[in-house]
């Protein structure tokens, strides 16, 4: 594989282009969006400067990053010659479903069609276009260039040999990659979002306030962020998608979000990109000052 194609230039999508760029991969990023792309190199440039001062890579590793990276705004001129092409738009499954009829339409049989969900069935986005066997997922964490590990979902439809290839590239890219089955949540959010659930549970029938709560979980636990932290982190409209898809797929109570997560998504407190979730964000972008609403 030498050329990678990545639609969508927010956290995630620049995340994996500056990951597979920094491994010597040409890449295509789509947006449709002029001004996401923009916004999604910066990003990748100031994660680079960083790696920089830090001494983790040299400016010339910089540099052949950067000249890795092509932008475009029409998915059918960007996925033109792709041996790979990872999807990571919105957590949406209409969003999602729509992207993969266009790439059947504009790719070549032989283009594995990859996917960052996080929750959505592999399965169901393989049944829209032909040869599913070639789809997959590809759930990165984020940040992308940092964090090790990389969840390979495999779909119904998904072939030996498809997941075989993406197991050898994800380790290319210096990351852990594990292999999981297609139910909604795979294992880390099926894991992680009831955690996070039961934290807002815990805080909303007012058993501990959000500094305590954190706390207890990344002093007992040893975890490094605590869940209220984390959820803002990720996003609380993303944390609520996720849940929602589990609650569908299992019609299990125990997914079902709290209340208090979705008056807080209801009233636009999305963390830490709205400036407010558990935390307050609008001096810091660390988690230093509790929302008022919970002091």
């Amino acid at each position: 594989m030498k050329i990678i194609a990545v639609i969508g230039a927010g956290t995630m999508g620049n995340g994996i282009a500056h990951t597979f760029a920094q491994s010597g991969f040409t890449v295509k990023l789509i947006d449709i969006s002029e001004k996401s792309l923009d916004k999604g190199m910066t990003t990748i440039f100031t994660n680079l400067d960083r790696m920089v001062a830090k001494g983790t890579i040299t400016e010339e590793d910089k540099i052949k990053t950067i000249t890795n990276i092509i932008t475009y705004t029409d998915i059918k001129d960007g996925v033109v010659g792709a041996d790979l092409v990872v999807e990571a738009a919105t957590e949406n499954v209409e969003l999602k479903l729509n992207i993969f009829k266009q790439l059947n339409e504009a790719c070549s049989h032989n283009t594995i069609l990859a996917t960052n969900t996080s929750s959505i069935s592999i399965t169901q986005i393989g049944a829209v276009v032909a040869h599913p066997e070639r789809v997959i997922g590809m759930h990165f964490m984020n940040p992308v260039p940092i964090m090790k590990l990389v969840e390979i979902i495999r779909g119904y439809n998904t072939s030996d040999e498809v997941t075989n290839i993406i197991m050898k590239l994800s380790e290319k890219l210096g990351k852990t990659p594990v292999e999981v089955n297609d139910y909604p949540g795979f294992v880390a959010n099926r894991i992680l979002m009831p955690m996070i659930n039961e934290a807002i549970e815990t805080l909303y029938n007012k058993v501990a306030g959000v500094y305590e709560i954190d706390t207890v979980m990344k002093l007992g636990m040893g975890h490094p962020m605590g869940p209220l932290q984390l959820a803002d982190f990720i996003g609380l409209d993303v944390c609520i998608a996720i849940l929602n898809v589990m609650y569908d797929g299992f019609k299990n109570p125990k997914y079902a979000p709290c209340p208090l997560l979705v008056n807080m998504v209801r009233a636009g407190k999305l963390g830490v990109k709205s400036g407010e979730g558990f935390y307050d964000y609008s001096e810091s972008k660390k988690a230093e000052k509790i929302s008022k609403q919970f002091v």
